[in-house]
C-alpha cells in the first residue's frame, strides 16, 4: 500500500476556520437524510438538479442495488465562519485502496451507526482504516426516533468494535452526538424533546476535528487523489493541498510517477460549495480543489510549485491481476438492444475509462478483441455493468488470472484474505475457502467474531463474494489484498456439469421446456427469445446436452393443446452478470447487452464445434 504524507511533517494549523471529514455509514443507516440536513441547515445555495430530495450521498442504481459506495464523492458546507469540506468514502472491502486514498485528505471522520442495529459489518472495513490513519471519529447515533431504538446498546456495541479493531485509548474517547436526520434535529442527549436542530453535530465537528496543517507560505504542493472527466473542461483532478497557495491560472510543475517534472498551467481551479464545484480564483493549505488544465495527469502524482517542486510521496495504485477478454457482439441478436456495438465505439468507451480508473488496462488485441485487466473480479463486473447501463453492448470471456514468469517458472498472483464472520458460519467458510485452495494463515475467536487469515490464489476467489454472503447471511466481511506471485496449485477443480445448449433459434415453449428441466438446471423461462448456440442451462451430467428449448406440444383432431397431465415447471435460476462470469467455461461467452445477460458458446453450430475439437487434437 501507499504512505500518505505524514502531516505532522506539517506547520501547525493556520486556517483555523477549515474542517475536512469523511462520512462512515453503513448502507440506509442515514447518511444521504443527515448530509441534506446538514446541507439545508446550514443555508447552502442548491442548484436545481440538488434542490429536490434526493442529495449527493443518495448512490447512484448500481450502488444502492449493491449495498456498496463504488465511486467516491465531495460537498461542502459553511457554518459560522468555518468551511466543512465532507467526503463519502467507498464503504466496501473490495475498494481497499480508494479508501486509503480518500481517507488521506481528511482528519476526521464522522460515523453514523442506526439506534436500533447498532453498527453493522460495511462500516468495520472503512472504520478499521480510519482507525490506522490515526483519524479522530465523531460517533452519530442516528434514527433514535425509529421504533425499538436502543441507543444505549448502540453505544456499546460501538465501543465494543472500537475494542475488536484496536483503537488506542485516545481514539476510544469518542464523542457521541444522537440525532434524527429525517427530523433535522440533534442532540448531545438521547431526548428528542430537547433537540431543536443539527447544530450539535456542527458543533461537535469545529470541537472535535483538527484544523488541517500546512503553511501557505511554502512552496505549492497537491497531491491528486482522485480522476473525473468532464464534456468541457476535460480530465479534472481532486487534489488536496499540502502546502502553498494555489491561483487560478497559475504555472506549476506536474511532477509524474516516474519523477519526470513538466511544466503546466492550471486552466481550471474549483473548490466544493455545496454539492457543485465552484470557479474560484484562489485556494490554500488544507483545502481541497478539482483542477483542470493537465491532461496527462494521473492518480497519486503532486502538482508542484514551478521555481521550488517538491514531490509528494506517490499514492500506489494497485496492480491488475485479472483480465478478460472483451468483444464485439456477433450474436444473432447482435444490434438489436443496444444504443453502441460498433468495434470504435466499444473500443473509445474503454479507454475513455483509462482516464479515470487508474487500476485498469486495456490492450488492443492481434484479432480486433480487447485484453481488459483489472483489480479483481468485482472490479471487472462492475465496469461491464456500467457499460450496458450506458447502452453498450459487447460479450466477454472467461476471467483469467495474469500470470508472471519469473526465473524460467509460471507464477499466479496469490492474496492475502482478511475474514471476520460470526462464530456459528466459520466452519462453512474454512470448509469452501479450503475446497479453493486458500490455506488458513491464523484463526482468534473474539466476542462470538472469527477473525481468519488466508493464503489464496486470486482464482479461488472468483465469484467466491457473493456466495460469501449468502453462507454468512451478511454478516460477514472479507477484504483481500494481492500479497505475491507464486507458484499455481495443482489440484483445481473444474466445472463438474456441461451445459444445455439450444438446438434452435425461436421462443422458448412451456412444454419443451418442461421436458427440458428434468435434464438440469434451467436459466430462463417460456417465450424467451433464443438462438442455436446459447446456453439455456446446466446439464445434471458432465459434457454438454443439445436440446429444443423451442418445442411445442403437437395438435391433432383427436386432442387439445390442454389435453394430457400437467407436469410442474420448476423456477429457473435466472443468471445476473456476476453469476454468468462465474458459470461459463473456456468455450464460452457471457453476451451482455443493455436488456439481457445471455450464456453462449463460441462456436455456435455444434458440428462445427466439434470439428475444430478434432483440429485441435
Amino acid at each position: 500500500m501507499y504512505s500518505m504524507p505524514q502531516q505532522a511533517a506539517f506547520c501547525i494549523p493556520y486556517y483555523m476556520n477549515l474542517r475536512n471529514i469523511a462520512i462512515i455509514a453503513h448502507v440506509d443507516h442515514g447518511k444521504t437524510t443527515l448530509v441534506d440536513a446538514l446541507l439545508r441547515q446550514a443555508n447552502t445555495k442548491l442548484s436545481k438538479e440538488n434542490a429536490g430530495a434526493e442529495l449527493i450521498m443518495d448512490s447512484n442504481d448500481l450502488e444502492k442495488e449493491r449495498g456498496i459506495t463504488i465511486f467516491s464523492k465531495n460537498a461542502s458546507v459553511v457554518w459560522k465562519d468555518t468551511k466543512i469540506n465532507i467526503i463519502d468514502t467507498p464503504g466496501h472491502a473490495d475498494f481497499g485502496g480508494e479508501v486509503e486514498r480518500v481517507l488521506s485528505m481528511a482528519e476526521g471522520c464522522l460515523l453514523l451507526v442506526d439506534a436500533k442495529e447498532g453498527p453493522m459489518p460495511q462500516t468495520r472495513f472503512v472504520l478499521k482504516k480510519a482507525l490506522s490513519l490515526g483519524l479522530r471519529i465523531i460517533v452519530v447515533i442516528n434514527k433514535i426516533d425509529k421504533t425499538g431504538a436502543n441507543p444505549d446498546q448502540a453505544v456499546n456495541k460501538t465501543f465494543d468494535l472500537f475494542v475488536e479493531l484496536g483503537a488506542n485509548d485516545k481514539l476510544l474517547d469518542f464523542p457521541i452526538v444522537f440525532a434524527s436526520a429525517k427530523q433535522g434535529k440533534a442532540g448531545m442527549e438521547q431526548d428528542l424533546s430537547k433537540m431543536h436542530d443539527i447544530s450539535p453535530i456542527f458543533e461537535a465537528i469545529i470541537k472535535e476535528i483538527p484544523a488541517p496543517q500546512g503553511d501557505p507560505e511554502k512552496p505549492l504542493q497537491m497531491l491528486v487523489t482522485s480522476l473525473s472527466q468532464d464534456n468541457f473542461k476535460g480530465k479534472i483532478g481532486l487534489a488536496r493541498i499540502y502546502n502553498g497557495t494555489v491561483k487560478l491560472g497559475q504555472d506549476v510543475v506536474h511532477i509524474n510517477r516516474v519523477g519526470e517534472k513538466i511544466k503546466a498551467r492550471l486552466g481550471s481551479l474549483m473548490t466544493f460549495t455545496g454539492l457543485d464545484k465552484v470557479e474560484t480564483e484562489e485556494a490554500h493549505a488544507g483545502d481541497i480543489v478539482a483542477i483542470a488544465g493537465i491532461e496527462d495527469i494521473t492518480i497519486g502524482e503532486t502538482i508542484a510549485d514551478k521555481d521550488n517542486p517538491i514531490a509528494l510521496p506517490l499514492l500506489d495504485v494497485d496492480q491488475p491481476t485479472v483480465k478478460m477478454q472483451f468483444m464485439v457482439n456477433n450474436s444473432p441478436m447482435a444490434g438489436k438492444e443496444g444504443d453502441y456495438s460498433t468495434s470504435r465505439q466499444v473500443r473509445e468507451r474503454l479507454h475513455k475509462e483509462l482516464q479515470t480508473d487508474m487500476a485498469l488496462r486495456v490492450e488492443d488485441a492481434d484479432d480486433g478483441t480487447w485484453i481488459v485487466s483489472g483489480r479483481g473480479e468485482l472490479h471487472l463486473a462492475i465496469l461491464i455493468e456500467r457499460l450496458r447501463r450506458e447502452g453498450y453492448e459487447l460479450q466477454v470471456g472467461r476471467p483469467q488470472v495474469i500470470t508472471h514468469t519469473e526465473n524460467g517458472k509460471t507464477l499466479v498472483p496469490y492474496e492475502w484474505a482478511a475474514i471476520e464472520v460470526p462464530e456459528e458460519h466459520a466452519g462453512v467458510v474454512i470448509s469452501e475457502l479450503g475446497r479453493r485452495n486458500g490455506i488458513m494463515q491464523e484463526t482468534r475467536t473474539e466476542n462470538g467474531i472469527t477473525f481468519m487469515e488466508f493464503f489464496i490464489p486470486t482464482r479461488g476467489l472468483f465469484g467466491y463474494r457473493g456466495e460469501f454472503l449468502t453462507a454468512t447471511k451478511g454478516l460477514g466481511i472479507m477484504h483481500s489484498v494481492f500479497h505475491e506471485y507464486a507458484p499455481d496449485a495443482a489440484n483445481w477443480r473444474e466445472r463438474e456439469q456441461g451445459s444445455l445448449v439450444s438446438m434452435e433459434a425461436g421462443a422458448t415453449n412451456l412444454y419443451g421446456l418442461t421436458n427440458i428441466q428434468k435434464r438440469g438446471t434451467l436459466f430462463l423461462g417460456p417465450q424467451m427469445q433464443v438462438y442455436k448456440g446459447q446456453v439455456i442451462g446446466q446439464h445434471a451430467r458432465a459434457g454438454d446436452l443439445v436440446v429444443n428449448p423451442t418445442k411445442a406440444k403437437e395438435l391433432s383432431n383427436m386432442r387439445s393443446k390442454g389435453d394430457g397431465v400437467t407436469e410442474h415447471f420448476s423456477v429457473p435460476h435466472v443468471m445476473d452478470l456476476e453469476d454468468a462470469l462465474q458459470y461459463i467455461g473456456d468455450d464460452e461467452l457471457v453476451e451482455v447487452t443493455p436488456l439481457n445477460i445471455r450464456i453462449r458458446k463460441i462456436t455456435l453450430d455444434e458440428n462445427e464445434a466439434r470439428r475444430k475439437a478434432r483440429g485441435m487434437k
